[in-house]
């Protein structure tokens, strides 16, 4: 796996992260669906369906590492492994939870997906949500955890004020994606009512959520926007929105383009701003850094060279073990002995204690002495 380079609080440039919801009532079976078809259609090198507990007693790199533990809420972990550009390996997990509150009517199924390569990730390499899931309308993976908001869509703000200064709060502060805030100067066609996010590329089409507001909504949207963000909506505009807090390189007037084209065609000055805003360093959350962890220190589909490695590690880790059991026994062994000894010549070999020479107590080489330093080795197996 490619090493973490960057700072503990700050995204790899070698990872792609996502969390969404699932609404459809069967998650892992489209997963299944999914995987079975990209591994017969050479897509994939392989992967795996894991029962999560299971899975994080037998991690095959960490065993019994916490970090290895996807939670109790957890119900199926799946990994995958391909290959892009010049043999460029990927390995992905996906999680699949139960809601965190008593499920409800369209609450749908969490899941979180880490995938990491052996080089800084490419936005045109393909996006590792449809290595799990169906690139599908018709099937609901694509639902941010904030309610009522979806991939591959476009999201119109709520009507109400508070509504739309909550929702935009949610999106700053619990979202893992990207969110981009476009107001319609006049109501677009259909060409013009098709995702920005559709012209991007692959991986990071769906690291996106666009929102949309109507032609009458400029000033509602634009006030609340600077209340909660202190960034600006242009009219006929639109904007890439910080996170909370926002990061030292976000300058909110660079992410903010005058004017975005709803007509169908390719938005490219603001095309631009998305993939810079996506390649600066992202904050890494404690769920993201969880599912970073657990990709990295619990994973279980190995090539047959990673699995010939891993068992000479194995091998060398049980040799040094027995060569330290075996040097143990051994101390054990001699200090016994010694005690033995020691204490025969307290006894005087019959069982029954003599008085010691004289000045033979304070003496270095005493019996009592000698025997003392010998129980103190088992009071201090250290030495």
């Amino acid at each position: 796996m490619a090493k973490n380079t960057s700072s503990p609080t700050t995204a790899p440039d070698t990872v792609w992260l996502a969390r969404g919801r699932h609404l459809g009532p069967e998650p892992e079976q489209d997963v299944r669906r999914n995987l079975i078809a990209l591994k017969t259609a050479g897509v994939l090198d392989d992967f795996a369906d894991l029962d999560p507990v299971e899975a994080a007693r037998t991690s095959v790199l960490h065993p019994r590492d916490e970090a290895a533990d996807p939670g109790p809420a957890a119900r199926r972990l799946f990994e995958a492994r391909w290959r892009v550009a010049d043999d460029v390996t990927v390995r992905a997990q996906l999680t699949t939870y139960d809601p965190e509150t008593r499920r409800k009517e369209g609450e749908g199924v969490t899941w979180v997906l880490a995938a990491e390569a052996e080089q800084v990730w490419d936005a045109h390499w393909p996006s590792p949500a449809t290595m799990f899931w169906p690139d599908s309308d018709r099937v609901p993976w694509d639902h941010d955890t904030v309610a009522d908001v979806r991939l591959r869509a476009t999201n119109h703000l709520p009507k109400d004020d508070d509504e739309l200064r909550h929702l935009l709060r949610d999106c700053a502060r619990q979202s893992w994606y990207i969110h981009l805030v476009v107001h319609e100067a006049m109501t677009p066609d259909a060409q013009g009512q098709r995702p920005v996010a559709t012209f991007l590329p692959p991986s990071l089409r769906h690291q996106v959520i666009e929102h949309r507001a109507t032609p009458e909504q400029a000033q509602i949207a634009d006030f609340a926007l600077k209340r909660e963000l202190s960034v600006r909506m242009p009219r006929g505009g639109g904007v890439v929105l910080p996170t909370v807090p926002p990061g030292a390189e976000y300058d909110a007037d660079r992410f903010t383009v005058r004017s975005v084209f709803l007509d169908g065609s390719e938005p490219t000055e603001f095309l631009d701003r998305i993939q810079e805003f996506a390649a600066l360093p992202r904050p890494l959350s404690a769920e993201a850094e969880q599912a970073l962890n657990r990709l990295r220190q619990g994973w279980h589909l190995l090539t047959p060279d990673e699995e010939l490695t891993h068992a000479r590690a194995m091998v060398t880790r049980y040799a040094e073990a027995l060569e330290a059991m075996t040097n143990s026994r051994d101390l054990y062994r001699e200090a016994a002995e010694a005690a033995q000894s020691a204490l025969a010549e307290v006894t005087g070999g019959d069982g029954v204690p003599r008085p010691p020479a004289a000045g033979a107590a304070k003496g270095e080489g005493s019996p009592l002495n000698t025997l003392t330093k010998v129980f103190g080795r088992f009071r201090d197996p250290g030495k």
